[in-house]
């Protein structure tokens, strides 16, 4: 993988999110529509983890966001960002901060 220099790094603005609605999106067995608290903005989400993880269980878990990635659309569903996921054995793993912190901290 080819390295990336920091100035394109600091491009992204990685920040603390924390779920406040958790569904799935119907005729997805895949997909899950979140609404994520970004400290004073709120954002919607499309993530592909409705094999491994209960909607129910989402809510009022802080997760790390790429909040200006370009939006997509997923199922007719507008995606306004990307959660963070490491991936062990095709399985995702959400990634959150050890302990809470305001929504909307930015990750450095």
């Amino acid at each position: 993988m080819s390295q990336v220099p920091f100035s394109e790094f600091k491009k992204l603005d990685i920040r603390i999110g924390e779920i406040l609605e958790a569904e799935r999106i119907e005729g997805s067995r895949k997909l899950v529509r979140l609404l994520v608290d970004l400290g004073g903005e709120r954002r919607q989400l499309v993530a592909g983890i409705a094999e491994h993880y209960e909607p129910e269980d989402l809510l009022g878990r802080q997760i790390v966001v790429v909040a200006n990635l370009e939006r997509r659309k997923f199922m007719g569903v507008e995606s306004q960002g990307m959660l963070l996921a490491a991936v062990v054995d095709g399985r995702p793993v959400i990634i959150g901060p050890e302990e809470r912190v305001p929504p909307g901290t930015p990750v450095s």
